[in-house]
């Protein structure tokens, strides 16, 4: 139910969505507009009584904090989350029915241990932000020397050193992720020899490694520390070389699922394009993660209901309410979201950004539920435990297996994580301005003049995202943009 200015979700909504900016006194959806309403904000369709539930997407956002009447804008100065404390929840399955398709293939390398990775790189990993920058000059030096690599790439942080507890196995199981991770043909495990994660150590976290891809250099051993990393990432990149793309069935490719900056127009476009990806890959008997927890809450039960079977939601059951225990023990406030430029985009309530940001996991069945620093074990879709922001949901999502992260955003970002991150934006005025950060415009869903429907946009999407597989680079890579960031939980020594 659309028009030039604005868009009614469901049926069931008392609220649109402004497609463009209303003027007031502008007449949209039968309704006259009382207040400028921005683009990307909610505009009120009917009478909301002071305290009763504003809809959209079908279900309450939040209730009103004052009467509410048709065409009033409908925002932060009235409207408020409904969520408050722990919830109980009740298992009531609504499974949405699939079928399985025949498998398509996309061109990837085959690992020796049979893994499947869609890049041929060389990764420097570091035990220890001591050796940062040493990583940084080995890999600029062996990037220089040898031309005929695809790629090395070392990824900083500051941390496995100094550190106790959780956060010492967490930095220890996602950097020893990364050294497993397919997208890496060759890894050089860098060590300075001192620290608590020294290499000896994180080798016992590892424990199964080949010694032609994964070889091993603590700089206090060596004298010329640059000169001996690059000798070692020559033998990494001979090895690569013998690494060819083959056809390998879709059913073994992983994609991560993450929004940031999102907009008013993130549930509406973006996020419900990469929905019907999630589906139309798991159909192929593929696998997808969704992560960032506490933009669940809010959206929990939808997904709940969608659980397997009751162990699996049990385990949702757990992450939910693990993660807003974890709020509690650090006295900070549940549902502290959305964030200031979600709410410039029109975002009010977590509930909201929930419903929204819940969509790109589709309508797939959950088959699993996975700990920080766990990787994926079952096709399907999977729900992995961690927090929503980007840089350390991106590492958690490549960690957990992803070999591509689509990222939706309404506001714009150039981060990039250690694997591709396709950048997919709400709205085309932001692919417009930032060409150098967006890869595919989903905003052409509510743009009058583009002929493209949401079945049309999900076969290119889908077409496209098989294109990455088999080489095809995005902008994160072009850009030389790729970071890292663990979560943190404890004591710093």
């Amino acid at each position: 139910m659309q028009n030039t200015h604005a868009i009614k979700i469901s049926q069931n909504d008392n609220v649109a969505v402004a497609i463009t900016a209303i003027e007031k006194g502008q007449t949209v959806l039968g309704v006259t507009a009382t207040d400028f309403i921005p683009a990307g904000h909610k505009i009120s369709v009917s009478a909301i009584p002071n305290g009763a539930d504003v809809i959209k997407y079908g279900y309450p956002i939040g209730h009103a904090t004052a009467t509410i009447t048709p065409g009033q804008h409908v925002h932060s100065h009235n409207l408020r989350t409904s969520l408050d404390g722990l919830q109980t929840y009740e298992y009531t399955p609504q499974m949405h029915s699939s079928q399985a398709v025949t498998s398509k293939t996309f061109m990837g390398y085959r690992r020796k241990n049979g893994s499947v990775g869609i890049r041929n790189e060389i990764w420097i990993i570091n035990t220890v932000g001591c050796v940062n920058k040493i990583a940084e000059k080995i890999a600029a030096t062996a990037t220089a020397k040898f031309p005929q690599a695809e790629g090395v790439y070392t990824f900083v942080h500051p941390y496995g050193c100094s550190q106790l507890g959780d956060d010492h196995r967490y930095t220890q199981g996602i950097l020893a992720n990364m050294a497993n991770h397919p997208n890496a043909a060759g890894v050089l495990v860098l060590g300075l020899g001192c620290e608590n994660n020294h290499i000896n150590e994180f080798k016992q976290v590892l424990k199964i490694w080949d010694d032609n891809r994964v070889k091993f250099l603590n700089t206090q051993d060596v004298e010329d520390d640059i000169s001996a990393g690059v000798d070692i990432i020559g033998d990494l990149v001979n090895y690569a070389a013998t690494f060819k793309r083959e056809p390998i069935p879709i059913s073994e490719l992983i994609v991560g699922l993450k929004c940031g900056g999102s907009d008013g127009f993130s549930g509406i476009t973006a996020n419900p394009l990469v929905g019907r990806f999630s589906d139309m890959l798991v159909s192929y008997g593929g696998s997808c993660i969704l992560t960032e927890v506490p933009e669940m809450f809010g959206a929990e039960t939808i997904l709940m209901n969608r659980c397997e079977n009751m162990d699996v939601f049990n385990q949702s059951v757990s992450l939910i309410n693990n993660f807003k225990e974890y709020f509690i023990c650090h006295g900070q406030e549940i549902y502290e979201n959305p964030s200031p430029g979600n709410k410039e985009g029109g975002i009010t309530t977590l509930e909201e950004k929930s419903l929204g940001c819940t969509q790109k996991g589709g309508l797939s069945t959950v088959v699993d539920v996975l700990g920080y620093g766990q990787t994926v074990k079952r096709s399907g879709l999977n729900l992995l435990q961690g927090p929503g922001n980007d840089i350390v949901a991106v590492t958690n999502l490549m960690a957990a297996g992803a070999h591509i992260i689509l990222f939706t955003t309404g506001r714009g970002t150039p981060l990039g994580a250690p694997v591709p991150t396709v950048k997919i934006s709400s709205n085309s005025e932001l692919a417009c301005k930032k060409p150098t950060w967006i890869d595919f415009d989903a905003g052409v869903l509510v743009q009058n003049e583009a002929n493209c429907g949401m079945t049309e946009l999900s076969n290119q999407f889908f077409l496209y995202i098989i294109d990455i597989a088999n080489g095809a680079q995005v902008k994160n890579e072009l850009n030389g943009y790729r970071e890292i960031s663990i979560f943190k939980d404890g004591v710093t020594l």
